[in-house]
């Protein structure tokens, strides 16, 4: 997906990854061995670290918080997945934090190797479950096909046919737009003969299909693959069932409708 929290087309959020990551996990493991070998200069690496890896964690959450409202499809598998990811990332900074802060206590110091430990456990779990969002879900992947050009997206106040048509007035055939309209998002493109406007959630796990490949009056999920007729709606290859909801657009003026 082009994802809107980038930087010159480079998702930010797994730039920023392995450095909490590292930090942390280094400072358990520094933790750990401190207790076996009873070495003061292991555990002050220890302390150093975990504090370093929670703030690392907590400027990586900022992209990560951007990308969970702008870029993951809403009532999706990839939304709620995305939100366990988060939670499961939230619980690994508590239990880092209170280990920690018992650690710096001599009688605490075992329960807080025990709660960071749990704490790498629950990170090492969120880790997959975003590597399954990049994946899986494309989220965080520009993938475009031949000719799809760049991420285009707006926002309307009403979805009138003319505004719809005047959206996708832009695009050269086979590209798309995401349009938002009344907390409704809507992908609208230009197919040989005429554009359409279709709802942008794919009826299987909520992919968008905006971010698919539109060829031929048809669009193809990026997710799983399931393809429908842009202009009716109907399936016309699974592992969707139902089909998407069409919209009315208004057929282009000429000089409009050959203008690329």
């Amino acid at each position: 997906m082009r994802t809107r929290a980038s930087y010159d087309g480079h998702p930010i959020h797994p730039m920023l990854i392995p450095y909490p990551f590292a930090f942390l996990t280094g400072g358990w493991a520094f933790g750990v061995a401190a207790a076996l070998t009873r070495k003061a200069e292991l555990r002050t690496v220890a302390r150093h670290l975990v504090p370093a890896g929670i703030a690392a964690g907590l400027v990586a959450a900022v992209p990560g918080i951007i990308d969970y409202r702008a870029s993951v499809p809403p009532d999706s598998s990839a939304k709620d997945r995305a939100r366990t990811h988060g939670l499961l990332n939230s619980a690994a900074m508590g239990l880092f934090a209170a280990g920690w802060l018992l650690g710096r206590q001599r009688s605490g110091r075992t329960m807080g190797l025990v709660l960071q430990g749990l704490g790498t456990a629950a990170m090492a779990r969120a880790g997959w479950l975003g590597g399954v969002l990049v994946n899986r879900n494309q989220i965080g992947v520009d993938h475009r096909y031949a000719g799809a050009g760049k991420w285009q997206e707006e926002s309307q106040e009403q979805s009138t046919s003319r505004a719809l048509a005047f959206a996708a007035a832009p695009l050269q055939v086979n590209q798309m737009k995401l349009v938002h309209v009344n907390g409704a998002r809507i992908a609208v493109g230009r197919t040989e003969h005429d554009c359409a406007a279709f709802q942008d959630r794919c009826t299987h796990k909520g992919g968008p299909l905006s971010d698919g490949v539109l060829m031929g009056g048809k669009v193809q999920c990026p997710w799983h693959g399931s393809q429908f007729d842009v202009h009716t709606g109907e399936v016309k290859c699974g592992p969707a069932e139902e089909p998407i909801k069409a919209y009315e657009i208004d057929t282009l003026p000429r000089e409009i409708k050959h203008a690329g």
